[in-house]
Parts: C-alpha cells; sequence; structure tokens
C-alpha cells in the first residue's frame, strides 16, 4: 500500500500530463527509493529487536529504543530532505537526465522529498507494533493516507492543474496523515511506549540496543540504493521511452514483489519471537511454512505478470512501443519470482535469528553482481540486460543463504 503512493502519482500524471511527465517522475524514483529504503531496512532491523524484547517478555526496554529512533531517524532524514530539494538540480544532472524530462522531475523531486521525516516517523512506529504482533495498524494507517493521496492526487493535477508537483504535494500530505495516525494510536493504546521525559543516558542506551539491529540492513539498503543510481544512469544511456518502459514496469514489479519482500519481514519477525522464547524447533517451522507459502506466492505472481503485463502498463498512458519493452521486461524477469522467494524465506529466517550482519554483506555483494553484469553483457542482453542481471543477482542471494543456513544448522 505504501508504493499505491507513487502508482497512483504515476497513473494521474502520465494518464493527465503526459509520457514525458510520467517518465521524469519515474526517473527519481531512484533518490527518493535511497532514502526510503534506508529507513525500512533500519527499521526491519529493530522489528527484530522489537519481537525478540516481546518473546524474552522485556518489552518496557522497547520504549527507550522506540523514542531514541523516532529522534534520530525524524532529525535525520529533516537534513536529508533540505539538502535533496536544495541539490535537486545538480542531482538530475549527475544521473544524465534527459532534457525533455528534466524540468518535470525537479518540480516532482523538490516536493516528494519534504515527507521522508515524516515516513521515517512512521517506520518507526510500525517496527514497534509489528513486534508486538499488531500489523493490523500499520496497515489501516496506510490504506487511509493511500485514500486520501489518491483524492489529493485528483484535486491537485486534474482539478488545479498544478503537474508533477501537485502529485507529489497529495504524496507528502498522505505521509504525515499516515504519521499522525500511527503515533497518536499507539500512545493511547500502549501506554507503556509512550515517554515524557527523556535524559540524554536513555538516548544513547536506546541507540546502542538498535544499532546492532538497525545498521546492518540500513547499510544494505543504502549501498543497494546508491547501486540502483548507477544503474539508473546506465539505463538513461538508452533514452526517453525506454526509460519511460522500464521505469514503470519496476513501478508494477516492486508492487508485485512485495508480497515476496513483506512475508520475509513477517518470517524474521516470528522467527525472532520464538528465539526471544528460546523455541529454535518453533523457529524453523516458521521458515518451513513460510517458504511454503512463498513458492506458491512467487509463481501465482509470475502468472499474474505475465499475462497482464500489457494491460497494466497501458493504465499508466505510456505509448505502444515503452508498452512492448515493459512487456518484455515483465516476461524476462518474471520466471525468476520463485529464485526470489526461495532467497527472501532463508534471507527472514537468519535476519530472524540475528545473523543480519551476515544478509547485509552478502545483499551488497549481490548489488555488484547485479551492476558487473549489467555492464558485462549489456552487448548480449540490450536494455533487457537490466532484467537478466538482477535475476541473476537472485539466483546468488539462493545459493549462499542455502549454504549459511545448511551451515549453522548442522556445523553446531
Amino acid at each position: 500500500m505504501q508504493q499505491i503512493f507513487n502508482w497512483v502519482d504515476a497513473l494521474i500524471v502520465g494518464n493527465v500530463i503526459g509520457e514525458n511527465a510520467l517518465a521524469g517522475v519515474s526517473s527519481i524514483s531512484t533518490l527518493y527509493n535511497l532514502f526510503v529504503t534506508i529507513i525500512v531496512g533500519f527499521t526491519s532491523g529493530l522489528a527484530v529487536l522489537f519481537a525478540q524484547q516481546f518473546g524474552e517478555g522485556s518489552e518496557s526496554e522497547s520504549s527507550t529504543v522506540l523514542a531514541s529512533y523516532t529522534i534520530l531517524l525524524a532529525g535525520l532524514f529533516t537534513v536529508a530532505s533540505i539538502l535533496g530539494i536544495l541539490f535537486s538540480s545538480a542531482f538530475l544532472k549527475l544521473i544524465d537526465t534527459p532534457i525533455l524530462l528534466f524540468e518535470y522531475a525537479k518540480d516532482y523531486l523538490r516536493i516528494i522529498m519534504a515527507g521522508i521525516p515524516f515516513l521515517a516517523v512512521y517506520n518507526v512506529y510500525s517496527a514497534v507494533l509489528r513486534g508486538k504482533g499488531n500489523s493490523r495498524v500499520p496497515f489501516i494507517a496506510v490504506i487511509i493516507s493511500s485514500i486520501m493521496n489518491a483524492f489529493l492526487d485528483f484535486v491537485f493535477v486534474v482539478l488545479f492543474e498544478f503537474g508533477t508537483a501537485g502529485a507529489a504535494l497529495a504524496t507528502v500530505l498522505a505521509q504525515i496523515a499516515m504519521s499522525t495516525y500511527i503515533v497518536k494510536y499507539t500512545n493511547r493504546h500502549y501506554p507503556e511506549l509512550r515517554y515524557k521525559f527523556f535524559k540524554l543516558r536513555n538516548f544513547t542506551e536506546g541507540l546502542k540496543k538498535g544499532a546492532k539491529y538497525g545498521i546492518p540492513p540500513a547499510t544494505q539498503n543504502s549501498v543497494g540504493s546508491v547501486g540502483n543510481l548507477v544503474l539508473q544512469r546506465f539505463m538513461n544511456s538508452f533514452g526517453e521511452v525506454t526509460v519511460g518502459a522500464i521505469t514503470t514496469a519496476y513501478r508494477v514489479d516492486s508492487v508485485l514483489l512485495l508480497p515476496i519482500y513483506n512475508l520475509s519481514t513477517a518470517i524474521s519477525t516470528m522467527v525472532a519471537q520464538q528465539t526471544g522464547a528460546g523455541n529454535r524447533k518453533n523457529a524453523r517451522k516458521v521458515l518451513k511454512l513460510g517458504a511454503g507459502l512463498m513458492t506458491v506466492m512467487s509463481l501465482t505472481l509470475s502468472v499474474i505478470i505475465i499475462t497482464t503485463g500489457k494491460v497494466l502498463l497501458s493504465l499508466f498512458g505510456l505509448g505502444t512501443e515503452a508498452i512492448n519493452i515493459g512487456d518484455q521486461f515483465f516476461r524476462s524477469i518474471a520466471v525468476f519470482y520463485v529464485v526470489n522467494g526461495l532467497a527472501m524465506s532463508l534471507k527472514g529466517y537468519l535476519e530472524g535469528t540475528s545473523d543480519l550482519l551476515f544478509s547485509g554483506i552478502i545483499g551488497i555483494c549481490a548489488l555488484g553482481v547485479r551492476i558487473i553484469c549489467s555492464y558485462l553483457f549489456a552487448g548480449l542482453w540490450g536494455n533487457m540486460v537490466i532484467a537478466y542481471a538482477e535475476a541473476i543477482s537472485w539466483v546468488f542471494l539462493a545459493v549462499v543463504f542455502t549454504i549459511r543456513f545448511l551451515a549453522r544448522r548442522f556445523l553446531k
């Protein structure tokens, strides 16, 4: 549902303003996702810590960690958003944004960055609630904000004709509403998580406890997003049509893959709860059931995207050539979804047992494999090299995580 924010923006921008505006909005997703993936990565690590504390029965410590990282992440990403706004033009030049897309991208980027601090607050609170077993409230918060975003997109882009800036403004206001809702709910229904007076000593203690869990996935995600910036620059060399086609295809692909990645997070959280309670046998049961569900889900998603890819792409207002390129991208990568599902199942289990550092290192290595393959095989696969390179990185992850799981289980 968080991805629906960008979907709605893209749908309205593509159909109301045009294909170049859509490509412009899509071209800055790599920078925006740099911040989003750092936040999500760090807070997914915190969710493991919160889940272990819940399993151990030491939930009172969660309040300190929650307060520390709400303050820290909100502050850091406020600074990051200001820098992103000030240097938006320089960034777009750095990644060789095509001239026809430049103004659309700049107008969108300068406003969308303002919502990053609120997204950080939402994800910290979402992590603590998921760690306690409450995934319903974060979901409700996103549902409310998604509806609000769609309504405001229509008002600002269609009625007021604010252009790409209007789409960005709608998203930022929806993110503010989402964050406000989850903070108020948590303070009202979980009094043990409230914090009023906060000493410096408590702040540093909270940072130390969370750093072990949050830094590895955040580092992996940040390096991954920087790598995506490199790949975006590489993809821009194929021209405006390919940029619009592949970035839009990635929008669809990223939403379809979210069940896989979030099931991995669910496996991680549940394994962490069982590990915190000292029940390793149940932790392995979680992996077994999760991997089975992941396989069914991955195969289903492959069928969906192969059979409906062109229809989904046409919703964004793309031309025929761009739709055909995007559909070819889907057919190239979708057959590897099941491999990605296996890799994410094992990743979730390993992270739930506190093996986050290894997971982060291997994730960075997989990015290196993807970048190297993109440049190495561009002459062979053309603009489809982006799809095949990512598929190869999934195979790499699946093999390495399998070896790690077997080694930890049988060599102990």
